[in-house]
């Protein structure tokens, strides 16, 4: 069985916790591709209800990207407001703002009700990196003040935000108070903890190679053995090839890549960030940053589109690093990995049942800390009779990308060039 990528979290994390593989023919209710935060929280919101369950990952469980992503835990969807209110409406907007606010209190829930020691702190700051956007983001305060009542949202002028964070190449930021940034391979683990004592079947080392459609459901075929099922849910997010073919029209991986620094204080007193928040920025090919409970920072930046990573994933992220801190140009690099993380044309999430009984849910674009959980949740509640929700996420925009599978990969290294160019003027 494969261990997890060599990452800060991975050192960190419980290596102690082990499921066993499929190994006999078996049957359940529900069955789940994908043991990260999508499939996990199916998994314990199904059995908490006595629903017979069982997950099969692949690897580990919160191997993908639920156990490798910035651990930043955003407000609202992936699009803003703005743009939600400008393609889709205001009233699904302020739906989405809802459900986006859901899924936040539930990460919280599950971190208070399950006693997941995860390293969660409070607090996120979205920087701005051009003057003319200032404008633009004061006023998007002031949105979401008036039009949606958070009151948790501050703007923060240059100077402030360069006290808060250490560095002047930002015009200004805005602070979220109830964002915030959290492990997550320790969250994942707690989820898998909790869903496994309300008595889920988790089988690690257990990569589903077909599901294929039978008279009396679904079967999931594996290497050393079967298991049937009534319902199947995807969960696999950007590690899913060749098992649904619409899901892999509409949700593509692109690789990004993170360091962290040895322990520099940062969080603490007199250190960068000393007030230990999250940061991101206003760039479409995003920069995002926070520190460490033992004090390092660790930053994420660039992305490859040519399936193969960088020879030197650390002095490939670093040259993005110190764009922001150049002071830290010779500290020394502990931990440097990369992975996938699942986007959709539109950036907006594709959770939605396919056909009867077969349930997907990918493509976070980034926010899947706040959504990927609660996309869990929604696929548990719709299986048992409440599919408000999905239905919502089910009516979201969400074409194929151009070219199919073949040819969308081409297209995405021509429009994500194309918009990393913007950022830069």
């Amino acid at each position: 069985m494969a261990s997890h990528a060599p990452s800060l979290y991975a050192a960190t994390a419980d290596k102690a916790l082990t499921f066993p593989v499929l190994t006999e023919p078996a049957r359940v209710h529900v069955a789940i591709v994908g043991g990260g935060y999508t499939g996990l929280s199916a998994a314990l919101h199904l059995a908490e209800r006595g629903v017979e369950v069982a997950l099969l990952e692949a690897e580990k469980v919160g191997w993908g990207a639920s156990g490798r992503n910035g651990g930043q835990l955003h407000s609202g969807q992936r699009r803003d407001q703005d743009w939600l209110e400008a393609h889709l409406g205001k009233d699904d907007a302020r739906h989405l703002w809802d459900m986006a606010e859901e899924a936040k209190a539930l990460v919280m829930d599950l971190i208070a009700r399950h006693g997941i020691q995860c390293d969660w702190r409070a607090g996120l700051i979205e920087t701005v990196h051009k003057r003319r956007l200032i404008s633009d983001e004061i006023g998007y305060v002031e949105k979401l003040k008036r039009d949606y009542g958070y009151d948790a949202a501050e703007w923060l002028d240059r100077d402030a935000l360069s006290a808060r964070i250490g560095t002047d190449v930002y015009f200004g930021g805005r602070r979220d108070a109830t964002a915030g940034h959290l492990d997550p391979l320790r969250f994942a683990q707690g989820i898998a903890r909790a869903a496994a004592k309300a008595g889920a079947r988790i089988h690690e080392g257990t990569r589903v190679t077909q599901v294929a459609h039978r008279t009396d459901g679904f079967e999931l075929r594996t290497k050393r053995a079967s298991l049937s099922a009534d319902i199947v849910i995807l969960a696999g997010d950007g590690y899913l090839h060749g098992i649904d073919a619409e899901t892999e029209a509409r949700v593509m991986p692109i690789d990004n890549y993170i360091l962290a620094t040895r322990p520099i204080g940062a969080g603490m007193p007199g250190g960068l960030i000393a007030d230990g928040e999250a940061v991101s920025d206003s760039r479409f090919v995003v920069y995002y940053f926070r520190p460490t409970g033992d004090g390092r920072l660790l930053f994420g930046g660039g992305e490859t589109y040519s399936r193969t990573p960088p020879a030197d994933m650390a002095a490939f992220v670093r040259r993005h690093l110190v764009r922001v801190y150049p002071q830290l140009a010779d500290t020394p690099v502990e931990f440097a990995w990369g992975g996938a993380v699942a986007i959709t044309m539109k950036r907006l999430p594709f959770i939605r049942r396919l056909r009867p009984g077969f349930y997907a849910a990918s493509g976070y674009s980034g926010q899947g800390v706040a959504l990927a959980p609660y996309a869990g949740k929604v696929l548990a509640d719709a299986i048992l009779g409440d599919p408000a929700r999905l239905d919502r996420f089910a009516a979201l925009p969400c074409p194929p990308f151009p070219g199919g599978t073949l040819l969308r990969h081409a297209a995405l290294v021509a429009g994500m060039t194309w918009y990393a160019l913007r950022d830069r003027i």
